[in-house]
Parts: C-alpha cells; structure tokens; sequence
C-alpha cells in the first residue's frame, strides 16, 4: 500500500452515524445528434447526522442555480455502511457516498470513480486527499486535528518542544498546584490520540503496523514507543490521575484555570465556549522525538460510484465540483456544515483558535496522519483502554513495561 496520509476516519466521541441520499436530474442529449433530453438522477448517501438538514438546504440551492431537481431519501444511523453495501450488492447504490477511510474504500475499490483528472481535486489540501494505488477516490468532507491545547497566560509553546522541556514543564506546574496536563478516561481521549504519535511518525505507518501485526517488530524494540512510554510515566508522575476525569470534567478544568493543557482536538471548542473560557488558547503539537506537526486527519470523504453509467458518474462529479468550488458551495461547507476545509481554494475567516490552528496546519502540509485510524478493530476501548487504566492505577509499572503490555494488547486484537 502506498501511504499518502490517507488517515481518515472519524473521531468515536463524535461518531454519531445517519445517512442520506438525494436524487437530481440532470439534463443530458439522450443520443448523440438528436433532441431529445434524458433526465439524469444522482443519489447521495452520507454519514453525518450533523449536517443532514445542511445537505438538504445545498440541495435546494444547487436546484435554484442549475434547474436540477434533488430528493433526499433518509435511512438509519449506525449500520451507514452495511446499508451502503447491501445497496452497492443488489444495484441500487447512491451516485455519491461517504467512504470513512482508505481501509473501508479498500474494500469497496471496483466501486469507487478515479476523479484524480477533475480540476477541483487540485484544491485538496496537501495529503488529505482519500487516495487508493495513487488514484484520489476520496474528497474530504473537512478536516479536524488534535494536539496540546494550551492556556496562553500559563504556557509558551517554546517551552513544550521536547521532552526534557516538557517534562520540566509539568514538574513546575506540579509544584504550583496546577495540573500540567489533562486527560480524560473515556478510551480515546486516555490513550487512543495519545497513541497515534508513536505510529504516526513512522516512516511508513501503514507498513509499521502490518508488521506488527505479523509479529516482524515490536513496540517494545521500537525507539519511539520507548520514548512515548517515557512521556507517560511523566505524565502519571507530575499530573492528577485522568481515571475519574471525564472528558467534561477535563475541558471545565482547563477553561476554570486548574489545568494548563489537555489533549483535546479542534472539537472541544464548543465545549469551551459552554464554560466561557476567558483566556486565549492554542494548540501545539506533541513533541514526542521532536514532532512538530499537529495530527490531522479527515473525518469522511465523498466517493463517486463508479458502478453507474457514465452520465450519472458525470452528474455526481458535477455536484462536487459545484460543492467544492461554487461560491454557494463554498459558503455551505464553511457556514452550514461548519467544516474546517480541507480544500485550499475555500476560505474560512470565522475561525475559533483550535480551528484555525488546525487550518493552517492543513494548508500548509505540516501534518502528521491519524494513524489510530488503522488499529485493529476494536483495539482502543477493548485492548489499549484497560492497559492505559493498569498503568495509572499501578506506578509500579514502568513505561517500558506498559509498551510491552501495548504490544500484548495489540496482539490479542490481531487475532
């Protein structure tokens, strides 16, 4: 497999799954040379209950520009992608459909439209793109990213670039009573974000993780899970332990001051503007060997069926181009679904801190790849949580022995 940073599925917290479809005419000569007109229809079948009613609004304004008619058919939420495959199996699936990742869209290849020749595809920001044997298959919905979010009154990001830094970092707030670094006991925001930097900044984590799976490598042999173990031992020693901290509790903390930094994503800003925070804030990244690069990542992608007559497949590409680069287009994704664009040529001037941040990462290429997206099934709540939890409950555990615990973890859901 070719890695393209084509890390791209959703954060659990936020997953909340529907789906939708929608029909459109489109006029096109019916044979070559005559009059008559066949109309054309396209069916959109997406994930996010999010934006359910803002689809329908872009439907009813991409009708008002172009005369094309669309319906929007709904379904049920959790089973998006075995409804999407019965569909695809019996010959009724959609024109256009969410692909969450490139593990899914692996599975779905002789389906998925090669749009790598449409113009729009240009504009995707560096990497972002959902891409399958170098072919962009895949257009972010938008992208979001984590790191350290940081108060700005209690921390210089200069002082949080390596490890000894960081560590000295934590010791000092320690000392003053502050919790230098909050995390929460819900499974991905314990261990399952944290556990991204040490696979992400593989040179090849795609290729890392296969052979990990196939017992080639070890975490435990790996300099940078050495390193991150080491990082969380820090973390056990210098902060309040995260096991009855919920993901509020751990937000309400950093907004009332108690907390300097938590490991959160662009999405906790609404939760921050619930408490009224009243300092600035930033996000920085990780620096676990020196990273640099906050972890960003896309949380679904649209996908043409290549399973349909040419004319449909034009008809859908056309509707993501008129997404993707009409004016209209371009101000539902950032007004109406509220993304963060992952297309270069949309500009988004309403940001909050997090967002913004997360933005000019995007834009830039100064990246590193949601690498939590390939864990094994599963791996995060059932295997990795319980090993993060006998960590902080046990500080007689070294950080050496919780990567080999990790290693354990991830073997136990491999099989």
């Amino acid at each position: 497999m070719v890695f393209k940073k084509k890390f791209t599925a959703g954060i659990a917290f936020a997953a909340l799954m529907t789906g939708l479809a929608a029909c459109s005419g489109n006029e096109e000569p019916a044979t070559e040379g005559d009059g008559e007109e066949a109309s054309q229809q396209i069916t959109i079948f997406q994930t996010k209950v999010e934006i359910s009613d803002q689809l329908e609004a872009a439907a009813e304004a991409y009708t008002e520009e172009t005369g094309v008619d669309v319906e929007v058919i709904g379904t049920t939420g959790d089973d998006y992608f075995q409804q999407l495959q019965i569909r695809l199996n019996n010959g009724t699936g959609p024109s256009i459909m969410s692909v969450q990742n490139a593990t899914v869209a692996e599975s779905l290849t002789s389906y998925l439209h090669d749009l790598s020749g449409e113009e729009f595809v240009d504009d995707i920001a560096p990497d972002m793109a959902l891409t399958l044997d170098e072919k962009v298959v895949g257009i972010p919905y938008g992208v979001e990213g984590f790191g350290i979010v940081y108060n700005k009154e209690l921390v210089n990001p200069e002082d949080i670039q390596d490890y000894e830094s960081f560590v000295s970092t934590l010791e000092k707030f320690n000392a003053e009573g502050i919790n230098g670094y909050g995390l929460s006991s819900e499974a991905y925001f314990l261990i399952g974000h944290m556990s991204n930097y040490p696979f992400s900044i593989q040179e090849e984590p795609v290729e890392f993780m296969e052979s990990l799976t196939n017992g080639e490598v070890t975490m435990a042999e790996t300099e940078e899970f050495l390193r991150f173990g080491e990082y969380m031992e820090a973390i056990r020693a210098n902060t309040p332990s995260p096991l009855s901290t919920s993901y509020d509790q751990q937000v309400g903390d950093f907004a009332a001051g108690k907390t300097a930094m938590i490991h959160q994503g662009n999405w906790a800003w609404g939760l921050l503007q619930d408490f009224e925070v009243d300092f600035e804030v930033g996000m920085a990244p990780f620096p676990l060997e020196g990273n640099d690069k906050l972890a960003v990542g896309v949380g679904s992608n649209w996908a043409v069926n290549a399973d349909k007559e040419p004319e449909e497949i034009q008809a859908a590409t056309d509707f993501l181009e008129w997404l993707h680069t009409s004016e209209t287009g371009k101000r539902i994704i950032v007004e109406e679904f509220k993304f963060v664009p992952a297309m270069t040529n949309i500009e988004a001037t309403d940001l909050d801190p997090l967002s913004q941040a997360v933005l000019e990462a995007s834009n830039s290429g100064n990246t590193i790849p949601w690498a939590h997206n390939y864990y094994p099934a599963n791996l995060v709540p059932n295997d990795f949580a319980p090993a993060a939890e006998g960590f902080f409950v046990n500080e007689e555990t070294t950080g050496e022995e919780f990567i080999s615990n990790l290693d354990a973890a991830w073997q136990n859901a491999s099989k």
